[in-house]
C-alpha cells in the first residue's frame, strides 16, 4: 500500500488512537516503557489518507550499562511483528516501517533485535533489504486445550511438585509492597550474572502488576520468597516473560519447578489456549534452561532472530558469519 504514511511518535498523547490485541504493542505498554528509567519507546505506525492507523509496531530502546565491566551502550528491542489491518500487505507494510526505525536509530543505538515472530518466515525478504542477519533460535509453547498441564508432565515431577506443596510452599499472585519488593530483588540477582538478560526498572513491573496486561507471581516457603515470575496475556495466549528463583539454596523444594508450573496452571485455568516462553535463548545442543522447560511438555519450535548492527562493516562481517 504506497499511499501509507509511517510516522514514528515518542510520546504517548501524540500516538493516534488505535485498538491492540497483542500486549507488545499496545499503547499502554508504550506508555508504561515511557515512564520506565532507562527505557525508551518508539511507536511505528503507519496510516491511511484519513489518518486511520493501518498498522503499528512498538520498538524500545534499553540503556544499558555496568560498573564493573565498565561499559554502557543502547540497543532496541521489538517483540513481535506488530499488529496490521486485515486489508494491510503485512510484509511490505513491515518492511517499510522496518526501514523508517532504522533512519531513526541509525546513529543512537549499537544494535536492533526482533524476535518472537508469528512465523519462522515472516519478513524474510524485508529483513535481508535492510541488512538483518538471522540467527537460529528455539522457541518454546505449551498447548493448554487439548490435554491438561497435568497430562503433559512426568509422574515423577508432578509427584515433586505435590511434595513440595505438602511441604508447605506455595505460589500467588503478588499483591503486597513486600512481596513486590522480594520478587524484584530475585529477578536482579538471579539474572545479575546474565549479560545478555535484561531486567527492568521496578516501575515497568509496577506498570504489569497493577493492570490487565499481566501478573507477577511469587512461590514462598515459610514466608521466604524463593521463586518468582511475570506473565503478560495476549488474545488466547499467556507469555511468561521473566522468571527467577533459589534453586540452589532450596534445592529440595524444587522452587524452579514450582514456579513454572504455578504460571502454566494460572493460565490454564484462567483459559487460554497457550503458553509461550521468551527468551529460551540460541538452539545448542546442551542447554540446561531449554531442556529444563520442555520437561513440562512444551513443543520446541526453530525460529530465527534477526540483527542489525549499526555500525556498518561490523554488520557486514556479522552477516557473513551468520550467513544463511
Amino acid at each position: 500500500m504506497s499511499n501509507l504514511t509511517i510516522n514514528i511518535y515518542t510520546k504517548p498523547s501524540e500516538v493516534p488512537v488505535f485498538s491492540a490485541d497483542n500486549p507488545f504493542h499496545s499503547a499502554e505498554l508504550f506508555a508504561l516503557c515511557k515512564d520506565t528509567p532507562r527505557q525508551t519507546p518508539y511507536m511505528i505506525v503507519a496510516q491511511d489518507a484519513s489518518g486511520a492507523v493501518a498498522a503499528n509496531m512498538l520498538a524500545v530502546v534499553r540503556h544499558r550499562s555496568s560498573w564493573f565491566p565498565p561499559y554502557y551502550y543502547m540497543h532496541c528491542r521489538v517483540v513481535g511483528e506488530g499488529e496490521y489491518r486485515a486489508d494491510v500487505p503485512q510484509d511490505e507494510v513491515f518492511g517499510q516501517m522496518l526501514q523508517a526505525l532504522i533512519d531513526k536509530l541509525s546513529r543512537r543505538v549499537l544494535y536492533i533485535e526482533v524476535s518472537n515472530l508469528s512465523q519462522k518466515m515472516f519478513g524474510y525478504r524485508q529483513f535481508r533489504q535492510n541488512h538483518f542477519f538471522p540467527i537460529h533460535w528455539m522457541s518454546i509453547h505449551n498447548s493448554l486445550h487439548s490435554r491438561t498441564p497435568e497430562e503433559r508432565i512426568s509422574e515423577r515431577m508432578l509427584q515433586r511438585i505435590n511434595a513440595a506443596y505438602k511441604r508447605g510452599v506455595t505460589t500467588e499472585t503478588v499483591s503486597s509492597e513486600e512481596d513486590f519488593t522480594a520478587c524484584s530483588k530475585l529477578l536482579h540477582q538471579h539474572n545479575w550474572l546474565k549479560p545478555k538478560r535484561y531486567i527492568p526498572h521496578d516501575h515497568f513491573f509496577r506498570g504489569i502488576m497493577t493492570t490487565d496486561m499481566g501478573r507477577l507471581f511469587v512461590t514462598k516457603y515459610h514466608g521466604h520468597v524463593i521463586g518468582c515470575s511475570v506473565c503478560v496475556y495476549s488474545g488466547r495466549n499467556a507469555f511468561l516473560w521473566y522468571s527467577a528463583y533459589r534453586r540452589k539454596s532450596y534445592a529440595f523444594l524444587h522452587p524452579d519447578e514450582l514456579t513454572i508450573w504455578h504460571a502454566i496452571k494460572d493460565a490454564h485455568q484462567r483459559g487460554y489456549d497457550h503458553i509461550f516462553f521468551l527468551d529460551v535463548g540460541l538452539p545448542f545442543q546442551k542447554n540446561p534452561y531449554r531442556e529444563f522447560i520442555l520437561s513440562f511438555g512444551g513443543k520446541p519450535v526453530s525460529t530465527y532472530r534477526w540483527f542489525h548492527c549499526t555500525i556498518g562493516w561490523l554488520n557486514r562481517l556479522l552477516s557473513w558469519i551468520y550467513r544463511d
